[in-house]
């Protein structure tokens, strides 16, 4: 790794206002136009192109103004001769009428879809009829031998439903020692959740909402669970997951846990702890799917520069097009825009591609401009990407993504979600010195942000990846409006019909010099002729390291 940037690069960054002496709304330098962001932005969510679902007529329109966008910054084909990836994706899409019935213990209960639980599955079936299924709270569901943890100890999961706690020990104890402490673990995402009960071998899985160890308000879960649901298509119709994949709000688990004679708090803390024992409940679970089965396809969108002396290493700046689309069933706007998630990405991605494309002499290495389909849906087109790579992983030299950029205008800071993980982080703490920022660490460690973006598709497959965000300490202006501005929308606009542009409010300034920042350190890497390493001790090392690198 390089100490210092090269000459050309810190050249780009001189230009760049040093945020102690310029208005908050100036534009960082010529290099990004805030204007051409704003623009992209707009287009990307108007209402034009219905909230951008894979496999819709929006989707097609994104997909089809981003090659627009490419071919005018003179990218050429990333993918062959096309610009496109196909991804192949199953929807299901279930019927709304899927109460979630409890009996036992002298009780019955009906729970309402959306109200107070979300189901379905992701097994391509028509139908699923999960039958009197028992209960079993198995704490956070984790299995960690690393670590000597298995809350499924001694249990045969078979035909039974694992009630499950979100996030991990550590969150919930904040002690250091266990799992990472406050900051999330891949155990503490609802994803594992579900793919260690299906290796458990269990019916159901129903994990428990709560705002704080999820991140994220009920709302969210009903928004994002409901309607049309992808999955990439797998050889056995997805038979290896559980019947029902699903979620209860938090008065829906009290209501379970005093039906059942157990104390919900007590046990939560019991599960926090080292030795904890699943524990029966006295209940059966019973509820009802039906499917709508569509299978359809999807575009990656992969535009490229070549690289003048190492065209065979890439380094790949990703961002997901995607979002909600239109839910027909919600009253007055049902259009999920997505102006923030992620209209900002794509336009950076877009901008990123006319700067490298308007540059006299092409890079080093080449850029591999991705913008990936179906994030929404669980990471699925640049998990797609990661199976399917146009360039092998271990001539992938890094991954830059940009996922839902803050409209909030210029900060001394930025944050670089994951820091510690590998010497990426190193790039931008050189970057943003020369911008005079600081980098920060993800401020909400426990939310779980590095495993819910495009990023970690490339991580699990040994791609060193840096997520950059935006930062909270503004230039100008109370210390702490952007934090105000950033919990207010997470409270009301994400994942929802409110996420629209607003060029009344919106401020490009900060956006501008975070995609200044991601410019550089591309520029860099494109430059160098070594590999950005994980740290030691980081998972992911082992997987890059027997890759070759």
């Amino acid at each position: 790794m390089k100490p210092f940037l090269p000459l050309a690069v810190l050249a780009v960054l001189a230009g760049c206002a040093d945020p102690s002496t310029e208005s908050q709304n100036a534009p960082a330098s010529s290099l990004i136009q805030a204007e051409d962001l704003a623009r992209h932005v707009e287009t990307l969510s108007s209402d034009s192109y219905g909230g951008r679902a894979p496999s819709t007529e929006g989707g097609r329109q994104t997909v089809a103004y981003l090659i627009e966008q490419f071919q005018a910054a003179g990218l050429e084909p990333g993918n062959g001769d096309s610009f496109t990836q196909r991804v192949p994706l199953v929807e299901l899409t279930a019927e709304r009428d899927m109460p979630l019935r409890i009996s036992g213990a002298g009780e019955e209960m009906t729970f309402q879809y959306g109200r107070d639980f979300m189901g379905w599955t992701k097994r391509v079936q028509e139908a699923i009829d999960l039958e009197t299924s028992p209960l079993v709270f198995v704490g956070y569901g984790i299995v960690a031998p690393e670590a000597d943890w298995n809350d499924y100890s001694g249990l045969d999961m078979t035909g039974k439903t694992a009630v499950i706690l979100v996030n991990d020990p550590g969150f919930a104890t904040q002690d250091s020692t266990l799992f990472t402490g406050n900051a999330m673990t891949y155990y503490g995402r609802w994803t594992y959740k579900y793919e260690e009960a299906a290796r458990q071998g269990a019916a159901g899985a129903i994990i428990i909402h709560e705002t704080a160890p999820a991140g994220y308000p009920w709302a969210v879960v009903s928004g994002s669970w409901s309607g049309p649901q992808f999955d990439l298509v797998a050889e056995d119709g997805n038979m290896s997951r559980v019947e029902v994949e699903g979620w209860v709000s938090t008065p829906a688990a009290q209501q379970l846990f005093s039906a059942s004679g157990l104390d919900y708090e007590a046990l939560k803390t019991r599960a926090a702890q080292p030795g904890f024992e699943p524990v029966p409940m006295p209940l059966n679970a019973s509820v009802s799917i039906r499917n709508t089965i569509r299978r359809s396809e999807s575009d990656n969108v992969l535009g490229r520069i070549e690289g003048t002396t190492r065209p065979d290493e890439v380094i790949i700046y990703t961002a997901h097009w995607d979002h909600l689309g239109t839910d027909d069933l919600v009253e007055g706007d049902g259009i999920y825009n997505g102006a923030v998630d992620n209209a900002t990405g794509t336009a950076a991605l877009i901008e990123l591609a006319e700067a490298f494309g308007n540059e006299a002499t092409a890079p080093e290495r080449s850029i591999l401009f991705l913008a990936v389909t179906a994030e929404e849906q669980g990471l699925l087109g640049s998990a797609y990407y990661a199976r399917h790579p146009v360039v092998p992983t271990r001539n992938t030299v890094a991954a830059i993504n940009m996922d839902a950029l803050g409209p909030y205008g210029r900060t001394k800071d930025v944050t670089v979600v994951g820091y510690g993980n590998s010497e990426l982080d190193d790039y931008a703490v050189e970057a943003a010195a020369v911008q005079g920022r600081d980098i920060r660490p993800d401020p909400s460690p426990e939310k779980g942000f590095f495993y819910r973006s495009d990023h970690f598709s490339f991580a699990k497959v040994g791609i060193p990846a840096l997520y950059l965000d935006s930062g909270v300490i503004p230039v100008e202006g109370p210390a702490d409006a952007i934090e105000q501005r950033i919990e207010e929308y997470g409270a009301n606009r994400y994942h929802k019909p409110a996420d629209e542009y607003d060029p009344a409010s919106w401020d490009f300034a900060g956006m501008v010099e975070d995609i200044e920042l991601m410019y550089v350190v591309g520029k860099r890497l494109a430059g160098e002729d070594t590999f950005p390493e994980w740290r030691d001790g980081v998972s992911f090392k082992n997987t890059r390291d027997a890759d070759g690198r």
